[in-house]
């Protein structure tokens, strides 16, 4: 299987995330006590229920403390109901400087430290430090199923899960009492809320290391191994995160608590939904102080000068536009106009020039044919000389009318 971290964004340094379940049925009056007495005893600042909205799934808790004297933690729990009872909840905290894992946990802001008290006289008290979706307990030992088919459906299940910390431990040999204390009190606060250990008996080891073969790790007998995840964190080495003995008698499992503590402090990739409670962490925040509530408004009002200078700047844009376009256009309106009517010498001269039909050019030239003709016949020597016979002839007659003696011949 896969472990690359290409799929998804590192989580930030500055980022503590958690994930669980309530098995009870008060889980909100649960947190609303103890966030009031966490206020009084002076542990936390302030907290907040945000007003639920219409439709929502999910009921908010907001917390505010300072941690190291002077560094401001905000964090936020959401409370969702799940299908098979309970509530699962998920917390955000992000601070204004790098996680150190010796802070206090922000589940411990939230959640009381002991046990639930109990919904009646005779129901068993409720806890909250049960894994999402497994239900294995968060500061318990959880042994491993004793079927071979349900041990492996265990560690399937665990091996993928980033929100919290697995670790395998296998006993060499049957443990007495003392042998059976649970890993999360020794380790930083920052980290026994996040991690799920599971305990192999000794004849287990070979149906463990079978169901772990696929995510290549192993656990070494009598050894603790950390799971990597899916996707496991960037450089991860299951040779620097399995302990080769873990002595189950009661000392300190200084090497084991070691390999836990580099591990939770190594960089890793967003767990599966992160993003979303990350985003609604840093962008849907109530929990206000003075200042910040005065600094929001600062930049809202910065916000909206800037929109109302960006729209002043584009309406006059637009309308300068819009001006040069009217421009244009009645340019172009009186430029067509112009064109349209030529003026009258031009409009004689295209008289002139207009086209004429066929019939027309035939008849034009069959007059200028006949004209040449009569032309033509009138100049000849012949026509000539009757004309002059005829004009001789009258001017003899006219003369013997008015002398009495005859006229010169023609020659």
């Amino acid at each position: 299987m896969s472990t690359s971290t290409t799929d998804r964004p590192t989580t930030p340094p500055t980022v503590w995330l958690a994930r669980g379940r309530h098995v009870g049925t008060a889980a909100e009056e649960v947190l609303r006590r103890n966030l009031r007495d966490l206020k009084e005893r002076g542990v936390i600042h302030d907290h907040m229920e945000p007003p639920e909205t219409e439709g929502a799934r999910e009921r908010v808790f907001e917390a505010r403390w300072l941690v190291a004297g002077e560094v401001t933690v905000r964090a936020r729990l959401a409370l969702s109901d799940v299908s098979d009872g309970g509530r699962e909840w998920v917390l955000a905290a992000e601070a204004e400087a790098a996680w150190d894992l010796q802070w206090p946990s922000p589940v411990t802001m939230f959640w009381p430290e002991g046990p639930d008290a109990p919904d009646s006289p005779d129901t068993p008290a409720a806890g909250w430090d049960r894994a999402s979706g497994s239900g294995l307990r968060l500061r318990d030992i959880n042994p491993l199923p004793a079927d071979d088919k349900d041990l492996r459906r265990v560690l399937r299940n665990a091996a993928p899960d980033t929100w919290t910390v697995h670790v395998v431990v296998h006993e060499a040999m049957t443990p007495d009492e003392s042998g059976r204390r649970p890993l999360s009190p020794l380790l930083p606060p920052g980290v026994r809320h996040r991690v799920v250990e599971h305990r192999a008996a000794p004849h287990q080891l070979r149906a463990v290391n079978w169901a772990l073969r696929e995510f290549g790790v192993e656990v070494p007998r009598g050894g603790a191994v950390v799971l990597p995840g899916i996707p496991a964190p960037e450089g991860y080495d299951r040779g620097r995160f399995a302990v080769r003995s873990v002595f189950l008698d009661g000392s300190r499992p200084t090497e084991l608590i070691d390999a836990v503590t580099r591990f939770a402090r190594a960089p890793r990739p967003l767990p599966k939904g992160a993003d979303e409670v990350l985003t609604a962490l840093r962008e849907d925040w109530h929990l206000l102080t003075l200042e910040e509530e005065l600094e929001r408004e600062r930049a809202l009002v910065a916000m909206y000068a800037e929109a109302l200078e960006a729209m002043t700047k584009s309406r006059d844009l637009y309308r300068e536009a819009a001006e040069r376009a009217n421009e244009a256009l009645a340019a172009y309106r009186e430029s067509a106009a112009a064109a349209s009517l030529p003026a009258p010498r031009e409009q004689e001269r295209n008289q002139d020039t207009q086209p004429v039909s066929p019939f027309q050019q035939l008849t034009r030239t069959l007059e200028r044919l006949k004209g040449g003709g009569k032309a033509k016949r009138a100049a000849t020597p012949e026509a000539r000389t009757d004309t002059e016979d005829r004009a001789n002839t009258e001017a003899r007659t006219e003369t013997e009318d008015r002398t009495g003696t005859p006229g010169p011949e023609a020659p």
